[in-house]
């Protein structure tokens, strides 16, 4: 598949697609420092993108709602997002991401996956989530890592999926090393955000792992909430991280199949991806600590590289 070039534009999508850039720029933060060395075109198209999946997060993470108010929201965000698809709409979100749809060939079914991935934090038991109960608290803990792999897929290797129709590809391969680019940054994720996971009462570090491990679910929980870690518990986050660095090989293999003009935007993600997994590796006691991050300074620096790369694929182009 290789991404189509831009079109004239009407004053009311040029007006949407600015509005997703506005709201990719606050808070897109290690995507958006890839989107700057994608062409307008496709920089457009994944802040639509990206603008919609904040939508949805949003709605399903908003805790000043309630449990049953945000399914309540959920639902009726997507029944308009499903109307716009064939009738006029003044939402500039739906009407930039109709467009990139368009554009690039991204079908109804990636977005609907996209949207069943984030409603599964809205139930009260997704398919693969076992509970426990720990002085009144209920914890969810996904029961094993393919159960684990499948909610990866669904929150990050569809968007993955999504992405590589905007940069562009012609291999079939592409699909499959996207899928698995996702896990990797998912895994990534789960490991900066365990802390903040457990506080919510998920714990995305699989049943089966912690038992081999010889963890106890509760245990993640008291980590949060300053408890020494001990060696066991080191090396359930090891493996993990370790799982995640065998992953991002994937990426190594799925840049050179994408369009020239998009590689740059791959590698500045991936690296700085990369980049807060071994940050995490260097002392994954600090997840529990505090929300580990890759510096700006070193976003900067990695963001140079991509815009100078993508500034020679231009000229050679």
């Amino acid at each position: 598949m290789s991404a189509t070039m831009t079109e004239p534009q009407s004053p009311s999508l040029v007006a949407a697609y600015a509005e997703c850039r506005a709201i990719a720029k606050r808070e897109a933060k290690n995507f958006y420092y890839s989107f700057r060395v994608l062409p307008q075109h496709k920089s457009d198209a994944m802040c639509a993108i990206y603008a919609f999946m904040r939508k949805a997060d949003d709605l399903s993470d908003d805790e000043s709602m309630s449990l049953d108010q945000r399914r309540a929201a959920m639902a009726a965000w997507t029944a308009d997002w499903r109307a716009s698809r064939s009738a006029p709409t003044s939402d500039p979100v739906f009407l930039a991401v109709n467009d990139s749809q368009k554009r690039f060939g991204i079908t109804d079914e990636l977005l609907e996956q996209l949207v069943a991935g984030t409603t599964l934090d809205l139930q009260s038991q997704p398919e693969g989530v076992v509970l426990y109960e720990m002085d009144g608290k209920t914890l969810q803990v996904y029961e094993s890592f393919a159960a684990l792999h499948h909610y990866c897929y669904l929150v990050a290797s569809v968007v993955g999926l999504v992405c590589i129709r905007i940069f562009g590809y012609t291999d079939r391969k592409a699909e499959q090393l996207a899928i698995d680019t996702g896990v990797a940054f998912q895994l990534t994720n789960i490991l900066r955000d365990v802390k903040e996971d457990a506080e919510r009462g998920r714990i995305y570090l699989s049943a089966d792992q912690l038992r081999e491990n010889a963890v106890d679910p509760s245990r993640i929980l008291e980590l949060a909430n300053g408890a020494t870690i001990q060696p066991n518990e080191l090396a359930l986050l090891r493996g993990f991280e370790l799982t995640a660095q065998t992953l991002y090989l994937s990426a190594d293999r799925l840049i050179p199949l994408l369009d020239a003009d998009s590689r740059p935007a791959m590698l500045v993600l991936v690296r700085i991806y990369h980049r807060l997994l071994d940050r995490i590796a260097a002392d994954p006691a600090a997840i529990f600590r505090e929300r580990v991050s890759v510096p700006t300074s070193q976003k900067l620096s990695i963001l140079g590289v991509g815009v100078a790369q993508s500034l020679l694929t231009r000229v050679l182009g």
